[in-house]
């Protein structure tokens, strides 16, 4: 195997922000040949960097799809594509007459990938959201409760990138293989509040994931004290989660505390979490987290320092694989996942804004469906 996966498949990405170009750059990462369609601006939007890093590895063109020569060009785009990835709200890339319908009159076999908050269908399809809003109403966020303690969950995480970008990704695998096989392309509805939803099946197959309680409070993977975070003298973090019984007794017997029958006899007992929680917590605040690194290091008492992407990058695991980069660009994470006999890709170009507008152009009035990378 010397090919990326991708390698020869023909993405087109509209521009938008969050899980659509997650999902086009994770494509690209896998070989895929995306060109983005960048629309017009006059300079830098506020709290979006210019080069962002899901415009890795992408081809890009400046069109405004308003214009009916820019819409002519696009639609030649679309004839040589293999995929495309929007993030409008519904109905929008209707309105420009761009939608499945269109797209499909010139390309039977193109595999549509729609990417919005609340779905293409429902009451709320119109309505504006976010990651947090999405999670909540499908029930994700209330499983990141502890007692009382206020519902939090890592930014984008669950909700943009795994409820949405991801899954936009398995849609467009999912089409692509049908549409080689049967010569027909398809729309993937791709909602971040469905994703997140469907993750939930794993929680509900684990006992106490399930509660119509107001809280997650018996949730295991929230609330027990094998299963937190705790702080150390030095400020810095550490992450405990043996959840299994026999890694449960390699924390306590690194810790001293195989002999405690409190601690022993009472993993799953949901009453005595807080009070356990509370004897670990001054367990780990007194020594830094270097100790305790060094401590558990090795084990399988599932205990991890918690790192920022810089230490990450420098810790000798992460090192090893390769998994961070630091580039011109700044730090990313390399492409993911990883197939048996090639090597872990380093991240590719961030293009400019518009970069490959003339060449591609020229193609396109030569008559090209699709132009062929500056490398073919």
């Amino acid at each position: 195997m010397t090919d990326a996966p991708l390698t020869g498949f023909r993405i087109l990405e509209v521009e938008g922000i969050g899980p659509g170009p997650f999902a086009a750059m994770m494509l690209a990462d896998l070989g895929a040949d995306v060109i983005v369609v960048h629309r017009p601006r006059s300079g830098p939007v506020a709290g979006l960097r210019e080069r962002p890093v899901t415009d890795r590895g992408k081809r890009s063109i400046v069109l405004d799809l308003k214009n009916e020569a820019d819409r002519k060009d696009f639609l030649k785009l679309v004839d040589g594509a293999d995929g495309l990835i929007e993030g409008f709200r519904p109905g929008v890339m209707e309105r420009l007459g761009l939608g499945p319908e269109a797209c499909h009159a010139v390309n039977p076999r193109l595999v549509y990938g729609r990417m919005t908050g609340w779905g293409q269908t429902g009451p709320m399809a119109h309505q504006a959201g976010h990651d947090l809003n999405y999670i909540s109403l499908a029930g994700a966020l209330w499983s990141s409760a502890t007692g009382d303690a206020r519902p939090t969950a890592s930014p984008t995480l669950v909700g943009d990138i795994g409820g949405g970008a991801l899954y936009l990704v398995a849609g467009m695998l999912s089409g692509l293989l049908a549409a080689g096989r049967t010569g027909r392309g398809t729309v993937v509805d791709a909602a971040i509040c469905d994703g997140a939803a469907h993750m939930q099946n794993l929680l509900q197959s684990i006992d106490g994931g399930v509660d119509d309680g107001p809280s997650a409070v018996e949730n295991p993977l929230v609330g027990a004290h094998w299963s937190r975070t705790y702080c150390c003298a030095d400020g810095r973090y550490m992450s405990v989660q043996c959840l299994e019984p026999k890694f449960y007794a390699q924390f306590l017997e690194i810790l001293d505390l195989a002999a405690d029958a409190d601690f022993a006899e009472r993993q799953f007992d949901a009453s005595a979490w807080p009070r356990l929680s509370a004897r670990l917590e001054r367990l780990f605040a007194g020594k830094d987290s270097a100790y305790w690194t060094e401590r558990f290091e090795g084990t399988d008492a599932c205990v991890a320092p918690v790192l920022s992407p810089r230490e990450a990058f420098l810790h000798p695991h992460n090192a090893a694989r390769q998994t961070w980069h630091d580039t011109a660009d700044g730090l990313q994470a390399a492409a993911a996942p990883r197939f048996d006999g090639l090597p872990s890709r380093t991240p590719a170009e961030i293009r400019d804004r518009g970069a490959d507008t003339e060449t591609i152009r020229s193609a396109l009035a030569q008559g090209s469906g699709w132009p062929d990378t500056p490398e073919a």
